[in-house]
């Protein structure tokens, strides 16, 4: 293994491992309300068309990136939600900043102006990393869906662009 880290444009041929990865963080129990994984199609149609990155280490997707719209309104149209998400073996590689930078990139030259992030209170790590680039804790929704029965509340964080939707 060199590590040669390439960040760089999600293909549907990546999918089985983009997956793969989804599920890793499924089965912590603290990255999402969903509890199985879904199809390409199902994802495809959920996220947005633009803005999806991998992070490939000496070839292999070890982390990925999205956004989806948060609303299908025009005046929403910058204003999207972040999904990130590693393999546990490259944790604290600094693999998941190296993904969050190029995504802030991207999303600007696209027109987003908002990212926004809801994660779990438990995931401090998500958090920190989110925090270290700039995106603020806004609230905390209390109880905003049940995971495996048991009420879960959701911090809102968000970040605004010094680049696109200022006046």
């Amino acid at each position: 293994m060199n590590n040669e880290l390439i960040i760089d444009e999600m293909l549907s041929s990546d999918w089985d491992q983009v997956n793969a990865i989804y599920l890793e963080g499924i089965q912590t129990g603290n990255a999402t309300f969903q509890t199985e994984t879904s199809t390409w199609d199902e994802w495809n149609a959920g996220h947005a068309s633009k803005c999806r990155l991998v992070a490939r280490l000496d070839g292999e997707v070890v982390g990925w990136i999205a956004l989806s719209p948060i609303s299908n309104r025009e005046s929403f149209a910058g204003v999207a939600e972040v999904s990130v998400y590693l393999t546990d073996e490259i944790k604290g590689m600094g693999i998941g900043s190296k993904l969050v930078q190029a995504l802030i990139e991207t999303s600007e030259q696209n027109g987003f102006w908002t990212l926004q992030a809801m994660i779990f209170p438990e995931n401090q790590g998500s958090i920190n990393l989110h925090m270290k680039y700039g995106f603020k804790v806004v609230g905390v929704r209390q109880h905003m869906g049940q995971l495996n029965g048991v009420w879960r509340d959701v911090a809102l964080l968000e970040r605004r662009s010094d680049i696109v939707g200022v006046d």
